[in-house]
């Protein structure tokens, strides 16, 4: 049976733990770019401003088209700085998979630099890799997806698996 202190802690600890996570969101979601540093991280994912669009694929203007978009700004690495996966969606440019991303991150300069970019459907996953950046999952039709690891200068695939269990690739 419970007495009333150890029901207390209960609350008390898990109030605690509500707060804390809902402040690292707070953080997290705090991180704001100015028109310079969304033009540059843009730029940097090799995206041009076309009217008001930002387009990167040179979709000849098919219905499935959508322009890029910052889908996640975080600091994905943790250095204290933003890092950015824009993605852009065209079954022209794209395929079945009708999206690609990029991932962009701040460097310390100011400037932004290119990480990594592919057709698919970018996960963020927990496992981290040199230099804290984390492993990457490519989604896209199929069972079986390709997960990219950070070597220390760039992604290289490192293995495959569906909802987090290892599989083989079908060639």
């Amino acid at each position: 049976m419970l007495m009333p202190r150890d029901l207390f802690a209960m609350l008390w600890g898990a109030l605690l733990l509500f707060f804390a996570g809902s402040a690292a969101v707070a953080a997290e979601a705090q991180i704001r770019l100015t028109t310079a540093d969304q033009a540059a991280a843009f730029r940097a994912a090799g995206f041009n401003l076309v009217g008001r669009q930002w387009k990167a694929c040179g979709d000849p203007g098919t219905d499935s088209y959508t322009p890029g978009a910052i889908e996640v700004l975080r600091d994905i690495d943790g250095d204290g700085l933003p890092d950015a996966v824009i993605t852009e969606g065209s079954t022209s440019c794209f395929g079945m998979t009708g999206t690609g991303f990029s991932l962009v991150s701040k460097r310390a300069n100011g400037s932004w630099r290119l990480i990594h970019e592919s057709q698919g459907i970018a996960t963020i996953l927990p496992r981290r890799a040199a230099r804290g950046w984390p492993d990457i999952e490519i989604g896209g039709p199929g069972f079986c997806f390709p997960v990219v690891r950070w070597n220390g200068r760039a992604y290289v695939n490192h293995h495959y698996q569906y909802e987090g269990k290892p599989c083989r690739a079908s060639r």
